[in-house]
């Protein structure tokens, strides 16, 4: 049975956003070597959002280093599954767009064969662990204050 690893940044004041991260080179080879244990990653429609925003063209900023771009070349063409019932298409690539309910489509996944699942965000991976079907959980603690934002257990 494939595990589900949810992996989020928080920082040491429980709040995880993206823009507050430090998303370092060493972050970026922890998350490259992650993935290479991982066949499908998981998304809501936010994170998605987030994430197709930058990594399918990350090759093409002049700013991005070594470590970005072998992450983005491992993320890119990793398979991705984006749960939402507003979406109307995912645009990128080797991504599904499921508006089915989350957990039954998650617990049909995990009893296929592969590798592991990977989830990041918030709302969906709670969903998911609310259903307890999360194996594992992976916090990269930021070591920052941030103040304001969304926390991650509210």
């Amino acid at each position: 049975m494939r595990k589900l690893i949810y992996l989020i940044n928080v920082t040491i004041d429980g709040i995880a956003d993206h823009n507050a991260v430090i998303a370092d080179d060493e972050l970026h080879d922890f998350y490259t070597n992650l993935l290479g244990t991982v066949d499908t990653v998981l998304f809501g429609r936010k994170t998605y959002k987030l994430m197709v925003s930058f990594w399918p063209n990350a090759s093409s900023d002049p700013n991005t280093t070594k470590s970005e771009l072998a992450f983005a070349e491992k993320f890119n063409s990793i398979s991705k599954i984006v749960f939402s019932k507003t979406l109307l298409k995912a645009e990128w690539n080797n991504t599904t767009l499921v508006k089915n309910d989350i957990v039954e489509e998650v617990k049909k996944l995990k009893q296929q064969s592969g590798g592991n699942l990977s989830i990041g965000g918030i709302s969906a991976a709670l969903t998911l662990a609310n259903a307890g079907l999360i194996d594992e959980f992976w916090f990269l603690v930021q070591p920052i204050i941030v103040g304001v934002g969304r926390q991650l257990f509210e």
